[in-house]
């Protein structure tokens, strides 16, 4: 091995300095307080990725040939990434670890185990059992684990977020925030992954096995993932994700033995959320209107449901889409977004949506048609949102 001299060409380059980068932008949002477990459990996830991609930098280097003693170094567990990328969704959704976290980690830890174990072997028995067994049954092993790992823990994770949505509109009024943005490409990205790995792997198997450099493409599209992850990790770190833990449901009261009149239930309500202007707080909440309203959430939610026949972000929102329209009919010169902030929502697209269930028309539209001294304002029923 004497003479080897290290190569540093451009997939040094780029796999090394996007390397450097998950491990800045790890370091970054360690530091960020709210969801601090959520932050943690990404950072664990950015330096995996970075692990994974260490060996394939330094070999491509050279590092191997000149040091052959490197073999089975314990830089790379991707075992690690589908637990952990569960887990931050779990924490940022539930607040806190899946449980029994521990087994899920179990793999990774014994991965981890297995290539200390190899590491320390003496030079000749670890290269012999590299070449040997090995390559012909550890890594297969490994890989299929890692794909199988990747599918069970994409699905979970999608499970999570559709029971996240069906919670979420019934708890708050801001539901989009945080359901159908940030946390759909988590699991984008854990898709991503998955089909490049079950990609290169069939390759591998098909083609009667593939080198480093035919591995290139693997490598940078998981460093552009990670690095796409803790971007936008980064700038997700401190919003925080309403918690809504099953675990300690609200106690509702035994029903009487004469149901409620759940529509009148729900006017009462509705005109008392109307008279406060309770719609106009874009972060209101289903437990929040309940302690306002003097009911629990269990009454407050059922009254929503049986009685207006709509979830409670529909109820909330087309409140909203209301109080601007009564501004648009009053002349009003605003611009549409102004009174859509003014009226309770927190983006445009919320707006927007809301208003066409509400009333069947865009909001441009409806401000055009007010104009016309024939228009008749649509007054629909709510429309029962799915959920």
């Amino acid at each position: 091995m004497d003479g080897v001299t290290l190569s540093f060409g451009w997939r040094v380059a780029i796999l090394g300095f996007a390397s450097l980068q998950l491990l800045l932008l790890a370091a970054a949002i360690a530091r960020q307080g709210p969801n601090a477990l959520a932050n943690r459990l990404l950072t664990a996830v950015l330096v995996v990725l970075a692990g994974v991609v260490t060996p394939y930098t330094i070999g491509f280097a050279g590092a191997y040939d000149a040091w052959r003693w490197l073999t089975f170094a314990p830089f790379a567990l991707p075992l690690a990434l589908p637990p952990l990328l569960f887990a931050y969704t779990h924490a940022l959704v539930r607040g806190r670890l899946p449980d029994r976290f521990g087994l899920h980690l179990a793999p990774p830890v014994m991965q981890l185990g297995y290539f200390l174990v190899c590491f320390a072997l003496p030079l000749d028995v670890k290269w012999d059992w590299y070449t040997g067994g090995h390559r012909g049954v550890v890594s297969p092993a490994f890989d299929l684990a890692l794909l199988g790992s990747l599918g069970l823990y994409a699905a979970a994770s999608l499970r999570l977020l559709a029971v996240y949505r069906r919670d979420l509109v019934q708890a708050r009024s801001d539901d989009d925030r945080f359901a159908t943005g940030w946390l759909t490409r988590v699991i984008v990205a854990l898709v991503a992954v998955l089909a490049l790995y079950a990609g290169f792997t069939l390759w591998d198997w098909l083609s009667g096995g593939i080198d480093f450099f035919q591995e290139t493409g693997l490598y940078l599209s998981l460093v552009a993932i990670g690095l796409y992850l803790g971007v936008e990790g980064w700038r997700h770190a401190t919003l925080r994700f309403p918690v809504l833990d099953r675990s300690a449901p609200d106690p509702v009261p035994a029903e009487p033995t004469v149901a409620p009149d759940w529509v009148a239930v729900a006017a009462g309500f509705d005109a008392r959320l109307r008279e406060a202007g309770w719609a106009r707080e874009p972060d209101l909440s289903l437990p929040v209107l309940a302690r306002r309203l003097g009911t629990n959430t269990g009454r407050l939610s059922r009254a929503i449901n049986l009685g207006l026949g709509v979830n409670f972000s529909a109820w909330i929102n087309g409140v909203r889409a209301e109080a601007v329209a009564a501004a648009l009919e009053a002349g009003s010169t605003a611009d549409l977004l102004a009174l859509a902030y003014d009226a309770g929502f927190s983006s445009k697209a919320s707006f927007n949506r809301a208003f066409q269930v509400r009333f069947g028309l865009a909001p441009s539209r409806y401000r055009r048609g007010v104009s016309d001294p024939d228009f008749s304002p649509p007054l629909p029923e709510m429309r029962r949102v799915p959920g």
